[in-house]
């Protein structure tokens, strides 16, 4: 990408109807960290693999914790989608202080798309640089899945992966998609942890250390697995051979034509 007159403010439209900076923001959460999520018709899996700046700090935290019933996988800034996780709390405490209930997913999703949107409308401010993937289970609507956009956008999925080669996770996902609504827990932890095995960059591997799952269910507050929890999961892994692993050169190519063809869907 490069600079030119069009992209000194958000609220300048290019000729080809184009808002550039929100596409920068868009393009900062393809190049952040995979971010993988599915559900079944009782619980929501997330998994997302962390980064360290180098081999002597810890790895940066990727899902955070929303409510009992809610959690976030994020791609893109970091500090970012702290500060929207923060937002996300205050939501959920107030709506049960209130209601005395927990706040519906849909109604803080879409709180949250409002949110984004109002900064790719606004000249003092920039967009936020960050995707969501939002897991939830509703009392009344059972289990959801949504991904939000630095334009806006929400959708709501039965399995997404979002960040730096996440292609191959896509790849895995869309071939087992159809069997996920019967998985149990531990099936879609694996599902999970297989499609974070191919977003895996060069010749690194899933550990205990650089990757995270999080699952939230029916009658079941949301938990994260990671460190020590998660090791029993990636043995059944290693013994499987690797799940998504051996993912071709085809996914690479397919990154490089969705930055063309998904450059913004702002749905006019």
């Amino acid at each position: 990408m490069f600079r030119n007159q069009y992209d000194t403010d958000v609220t300048v439209w290019s000729p080809e109807g184009r808002l550039l900076q929100v596409e920068y923001a868009m393009e900062s959460v393809k190049q952040g960290s995979a971010c993988v999520g599915m559900r079944s018709s009782s619980h929501t899996v997330l998994g997302a693999l962390k980064r360290s700046v180098s081999e002597l700090s810890s790895h940066q935290k990727k899902i955070i914790e929303i409510d009992d019933h809610i959690g976030i996988g994020i791609a893109g800034l970091t500090a970012d989608a702290r500060s929207l996780a923060k937002w996300m709390m205050n939501e959920c405490l107030n709506h049960k202080y209130v209601y005395g209930t927990p706040m519906p997913s849909s109604r803080l999703v879409t709180d949250l798309a409002d949110r984004h949107q109002r900064t790719t409308q606004t000249y003092v401010r920039r967009p936020y640089g960050v995707g969501l993937l939002v897991a939830s289970y509703d009392e009344k609507t059972g289990p959801h899945l949504y991904q939000t956009c630095p334009s806006g956008n929400i959708y709501e999925y039965y399995a997404s992966a979002i960040g730096a080669r996440s292609q191959s996770g896509r790849t895995y996902l869309e071939k087992h998609y159809e069997s996920f609504a019967e998985a149990t827990k531990d099936d879609l932890i694996m599902h999970a942890l297989r499609a974070l095995a191919g977003c895996v960059t060069g010749d690194g591997e899933l550990t205990r250390d650089n990757g995270s799952i999080a699952v939230v269910g029916k009658d079941e507050s949301f938990i994260l697995i990671e460190g020590d929890e998660l090791q029993p999961y990636l043995d059944r892994l290693e013994l499987e051979g690797g799940g998504a692993a051996d993912a071709d050169e085809d996914d690479d190519d397919d990154d490089d034509e969705e930055e063309k063809t998904d450059a913004m869907e702002t749905e006019q």
